[in-house]
């Protein structure tokens, strides 16, 4: 392989995993307004044996439904939890053609459009959802912490850290976000020379509360780089932006090996491992993920087949 093509594979990856750190790193799946807290966004109603409806079954039901908005809703968060990105995106689409002032259905969108996107962190698509969403519901926190996100990305990092430190006065007390939206803060505040320690001092922090269980939806936990490290990796010269890369991938590797259970941390490692050219580990990884998680084999193998990892 020659090394312009293994340094546009690795800028991929560096992208890639910029666009998935901006969605695990606070949880944002969990950002919903006061109304929503008490059921989980998109929550799909229909249950079988105590298991969430299929997509299939919420696929046949948007189609017997098109004009029930909380079964398009339904179908983006499945489609979402599973990591259809695509079809989340659409299915969203769908819910605010029907009920276009629903804040929480743009800033679903919003994400849908962020984990959908191959390379840009942030694209413009995505970006105005959240921007509807804002200009319907101002509270709205998701998109708060993502438009956030977008003047961070910009440069602004002073106006960024104002903003979520806003977020983190106007969190509840228990909010499953808080403790990482405070990382965000602490450590875009170091990576950029701005002392924020005082301001966060100066905001009490709520009640003790667990954090975002494995599998708790998209937004499950995954400590990683934030959007400016990963940009900071992006002025790299190809060879340092390759190690760089090989450095995240090992560090996610370390936390599965810590925390087994996240069925999605394994699907990031084989599409990052395949994304490197290192099929043999991405094999690898499917076979710990099904070791670890035999209960979520059909879907394992169903995504590895996707991802075009070996079966060994």
């Amino acid at each position: 392989m020659d090394q312009t093509s293994n340094s546009s594979r690795t800028g991929k990856l560096i992208m890639g995993l910029a666009a998935i750190v901006l969605a695990v790193s606070i949880g944002y799946a969990s950002l919903r307004s006061a109304g929503e807290a008490a059921k989980p966004l998109g929550d799909p109603a229909p249950m079988t044996a105590g298991q969430p409806a299929s997509l299939a079954t919420l696929r046949e039901q948007a189609r017997a439904s098109p004009d029930n908005v909380e079964t398009w809703q339904a179908l983006g968060a499945a489609a979402f939890e599973q990591q259809q990105f695509p079809e989340a995106a659409i299915a969203y689409e769908r819910g605010t053609k029907i009920a276009p002032q629903r804040a929480d259905l743009w800033s679903a969108l919003g994400e849908a459009r962020v984990m959908g996107s191959p390379t840009d962190p942030m694209p413009a698509a995505a970006l105005s959802a959240f921007e509807k969403a804002i200009a319907i519901d101002a509270k709205d926190p998701r998109s708060r912490y993502f438009l956030a996100v977008k003047r961070d990305l910009s440069g602004d990092h002073q106006g960024a850290i104002d903003d979520w430190l806003a977020l983190l006065r106007d969190t509840p007390p228990g909010a499953s976000w808080e403790s990482d939206l405070r990382r965000t803060i602490a450590q875009v505040g170091k990576i950029n020379g701005i002392d924020v320690a005082g301001r966060l001092a100066a905001i009490s922090p709520g009640d003790a509360h667990a954090g975002l269980t494995p599998g708790a939806g998209a937004g499950s936990a995954m400590p990683g780089p934030t959007a400016a490290e990963i940009r900071a990796a992006a002025a790299l010269p190809p060879s340092e932006q390759n190690n760089m890369a090989r450095g995240m991938v090992a560090s996610l590797e370390a936390k599965l090996k810590a925390n087994p259970a996240n069925v999605d941390g394994w699907m990031m490692l084989m599409r990052s491992r395949m994304t490197l050219g290192e099929p043999a580990s991405a094999t690898a990884a499917r076979k710990a993920a099904i070791a670890a998680n035999p209960g979520a084999k059909a879907r394992i193998e169903s995504e590895a087949s996707a991802l075009g990892v070996p079966t060994g």
